[in-house]
C-alpha cells in the first residue's frame, strides 16, 4: 500500500517508529565538509523529518552504520577478554538510495561469506537492518548507477519521495503497516534512474594472460604522479571494507586496554607490509592498479555474481588529486583492447 502523510503527521509517524526502531538517515552537517564553508552529509541516527537530506547524495556511505570508522571488539587483561555488547536490539531502519542498498549486499560477500567465515561484529548489526529506500530518479553529476547493474533494486521494506509538504510512502513490509492506520492513501511507486551523464564500459579480460599484461601496461603510470595515497576514495567507497587492528593500553594499567578496528585502506602506503618488511605495492600506481582490478575485475572472478563498485561516484567526489574513476575505467577498458589486438587473442 502508499500512503501521503504532511510534515507535521510524518514526523508523529516518525516518533511511533523510534519507540520500536533506531532511524539512520543520511543528515546535513553545516560548515563540516572537506573545503571552507561546505557541508558534509553522512549517517546518522534521526529523530525528525528535518533531518533527513532528500535531496542530494551523501558525502559518505551507510557503511558505517555497521562498521564503525573506530570500533571496540573487545577489552583484554592479562588473565581474559570479553567482548563488547550491542548499545541497543532494536531493527534499524536505514534511509538508502539504491546503489547504497546494492553496497550492502557487495560487503555482504567479503563480511558473511568469505570462505565460509562470518565476521560477528558485521553480522551483529546486519541482521538487525531493515532498508527504507530513497527514491532517486534522476541521479548526481558523478554516478555510474546504471552502468553498474545497481540503479534499481526491490529489497526494501518501505520507499519514500519528498513531496512539497509532506512524503509519500510505499510500505511492502505488514510490519509497518499499522503504523499508517487512518493515513491518505496515495498512487506512489519509486521511480529509477535509467541513465546517468556518465557511462563506462566494463574491461573484459578474458584470460590470465592478459590480466597478466595489464598490469604491467603502462596505463598505471600517471598516478605515480597524480595519486597522493590519501585513501579518501577508499573511506568514502560503499563497498571498501579494508581495515587494521590497533590495541589501546591504558595509562594506568599498561596490560589492560582494548583492541579496536579503524578503518584502513589499500592506497595507504605500508598498508600490504609482510613481516620482515617486504612491501608487495610500493608504488602509487602499483596500489591504484590493485584497487581498480579488485573493483572491475576480482571481485566477480571470485563471487561471479556483480562487480564490487556500485557506481555511486564518492571516490571521484573525494579525490584531492581530480582522478576520475569513470575515466579510469576507459584507459583500462582500452588497455585490455589494445592487448587483446596485440596478441591476437
Amino acid at each position: 500500500m502508499s500512503y501521503y502523510l504532511d510534515d507535521a503527521a510524518t514526523n508523529t509517524l516518525l516518533a511511533k517508529l523510534r519507540q520500536e526502531y533506531r532511524l539512520y538517515a543520511p543528515k546535513r552537517f553545516p560548515l563540516q565538509g572537506r573545503f571552507s564553508d561546505t557541508d558534509t552529509i553522512r549517517y546518522t541516527e534521526v529523530s525528525t523529518l528535518e533531518e533527513i537530506e532528500t535531496q542530494e547524495k551523501s558525502t559518505y556511505s551507510a557503511k558505517e552504520v555497521v562498521s564503525p570508522i573506530n570500533q571496540t571488539l573487545f577489552y583484554f587483561t592479562p588473565d581474559e577478554y570479553r567482548e563488547t555488547k550491542e548499545a541497543s536490539d532494536k531493527p534499524i531502519l536505514v534511509f538508502l538510495r539504491p546503489c547504497d542498498i546494492h553496497a550492502f549486499e557487495h560487503q555482504d560477500k567479503i563480511y558473511l561469506e568469505n570462505g565460509g567465515l562470518s565476521d560477528s561484529y558485521y553480522a551483529r548489526v546486519r541482521s538487525k537492518l531493515r532498508f527504507v529506500l530513497l527514491e532517486c530518479p534522476v541521479g548526481f553529476d558523478t554516478c555510474f548507477c546504471v552502468s553498474m547493474g545497481s540503479n534499481q533494486t526491490d529489497h526494501y521494506v518501505m520507499a519514500l519521495r519528498r513531496e512539497a509538504n509532506g512524503m509519500s510512502f510505499q510500505v511492502k513490509d505488514a510490519a509497518l503497516e499499522p503504523y499508517f492506520s487512518g493515513a491518505t492513501t496515495a498512487d506512489f511507486t519509486p521511480q529509477f534512474v535509467t541513465a546517468n551523464a556518465n557511462k563506462v564500459v566494463l574491461p573484459q579480460i578474458p584470460n590470465k594472460e592478459v590480466l597478466n599484461e595489464l598490469k604491467s601496461h603502462p596505463v598505471w603510470d600517471e598516478y605515480d604522479a597524480r595519486c597522493t595515497s590519501c585513501g579518501s576514495c577508499t573511506v568514502a567507497c560503499a563497498t571498501c571494507t579494508c581495515f587494521t587492528t590497533r590495541d589501546l593500553h591504558y595509562t594506568q594499567n599498561e596490560e589492560v586496554g582494548e583492541r579496536r578496528r579503524v578503518y584502513s585502506s589499500c592506497q595507504v602506503a605500508g598498508f600490504d607490509e609482510m613481516a620482515g618488511g617486504h612491501i608487495y605495492r610500493p608504488t602509487a600506481a602499483s596500489r591504484y592498479r590493485y584497487k581498480m582490478l579488485h573493483k572491475y575485475h576480482d571481485f566477480y572472478a571470485r563471487f561471479q555474481e556483480t562487480h564490487m563498485c556500485v557506481g555511486c561516484g564518492r571516490c571521484t567526489d573525494h579525490c584531492p588529486s581530480y582522478i576520475s574513476v569513470t575515466a579510469s575505467i576507459a584507459k583500462m577498458s582500452a588497455a585490455v583492447a589494445e592487448i587483446i589486438a596485440k596478441k591476437g587473442w
